[in-house]
């Protein structure tokens, strides 16, 4: 059975949409992967859109300065493994270490968190700015897709 969430134009005062990184992965991402569309996160190719044109996208309207989305995973060239972030503006450049989810109380990895920082314009007069991005890739499905 599937069922289909509306858009949710407010939530009331005090609640907030703010799944743990577990969540995400073990039930948002796994269950998209396997084929049940019933989420009240939006699937959107975020590389066809600036980071400031995502918030008006989202399935839940809010104040808060944090969305979801799954997104498709794009290679930049046919039988690569290199992903493309790149936006016609400017570009996702990855941070830091990626950060392994576990799910809670194991040490059973199930996914893993990417930092990615927005830089408007083209290397080498890129202008970083102050949108960040994480994520998440489940490591349990072989042809997998991305939660940002």
């Amino acid at each position: 059975m599937t069922t289909s969430y509306p858009i949710v134009d407010s939530l009331p005062v005090g609640f907030r949409f703010r799944p743990t990184d577990e969540e995400l992965v073990n039930h948002y991402l796994k269950n998209k992967l396997l084929g049940n569309d019933s989420s009240v996160i939006a699937e959107v190719d975020f590389c066809k859109f600036e980071p400031w044109e995502l918030p008006a996208i989202s399935m839940i309207k809010s104040h808060d300065p944090e969305w979801f989305f799954l997104c498709p995973r794009d290679y930049k060239y046919a039988k690569s493994k290199k992903i493309n972030r790149a936006t016609k503006c400017g570009f996702w450049k990855p941070t830091g270490k990626d950060r392994n989810i576990k799910i809670r109380g194991t040490n059973n990895v199930i996914g893993t968190k990417k930092t990615l920082v927005y830089y408007k314009g083209r290397a080498p007069h890129d202008v970083k700015t102050n949108w960040v991005m994480h994520e998440y890739d489940n490591v349990t499905f072989e042809d997998n897709q991305d939660l940002a």
